[in-house]
């Protein structure tokens, strides 16, 4: 396939994707996640001037409580200093697709496997399913609400050979109301657990393995050689 020039639009997409990767409170940025703790002022303690402190609370899978804890942010991480890219595919407008999207009535929720969870499962909303044929083959994709927007946790045979092992995400803009969604896989990139340890992210479900390579989006972040994250 011949060169082709990606929209203006995409452009300012990937430039504002690598200024919030190495901001502050970046993916990089993040040095630890404090489970357990809830003063942020107390977790600052001995730290840098350069680190600072957030809250976060999340659903314990197995007693249903709620679990809070304390992130710590390094706007000087030895991530940030040993990151130099992230390598992508060449933009491909064949991978800018159209689906069908039917709206689930209810707050359906679907189990979703995460990275730190050894093999247990944390219960998400799907609000709706996506569905598409690509190379002749019939998938029902599921994406979970993330703020309004949807959010599709894929992978294909890209996946470890190539792409971030676990798989990669997708941010799906929704219309309420609306039958169909557009996937962007030129889009697609590396969850927040690819460029720090201290994520916990979701995996793909067995409807999201696409038998085919999604050969657009981001593959893997570069670091300086040496360089790992965990």
């Amino acid at each position: 396939m011949a060169h082709v020039v990606p929209p203006d639009g995409f452009v300012d997409w990937q430039r504002a994707r690598t200024a919030r990767l190495v901001s502050p409170q970046g993916n990089l940025a993040l040095i630890e996640t404090r489970w357990g703790a809830d003063d942020p002022e107390a977790a600052l303690a001995g730290q840098r001037d350069t680190v600072t402190a957030t809250r976060l609370r999340r659903t314990d899978p197995l007693t249903g409580e709620i679990e809070r804890g304390v992130r710590l942010w390094d706007a000087d991480s030895a991530a940030i200093r040993a990151f130099q890219d992230v390598d992508r595919f060449a933009y491909d407008p064949r991978w800018v697709l159209e689906a069908a999207y039917t709206e689930v009535p209810g707050a359906r929720k679907v189990p979703f496997e995460h990275i730190k969870d050894n093999g247990g499962t944390r219960e998400l909303a799907v609000p709706g399913d996506i569905a598409l044929t690509l190379d002749g083959r019939d998938y029902t994709l599921l994406a979970f609400d993330d703020g309004g927007t949807l959010l599709l946790v894929f992978a294909d045979s890209t996946t470890a050979d190539g792409t971030y092992a676990p798989g990669r995400f997708l941010s799906v803009p929704r219309t309420p109301g609306a039958s169909t969604v557009t996937l962007d896989f030129n889009r697609a990139y590396v969850p927040p657990c690819g460029f720090s340890a201290h994520f916990n992210c979701p995996m793909p479900p067995p409807q999201n393995r696409l038998a085919l390579p999604v050969e657009a989006g981001e593959k893997l972040p570069v670091f300086s050689a040496g360089f790992s994250i965990y």
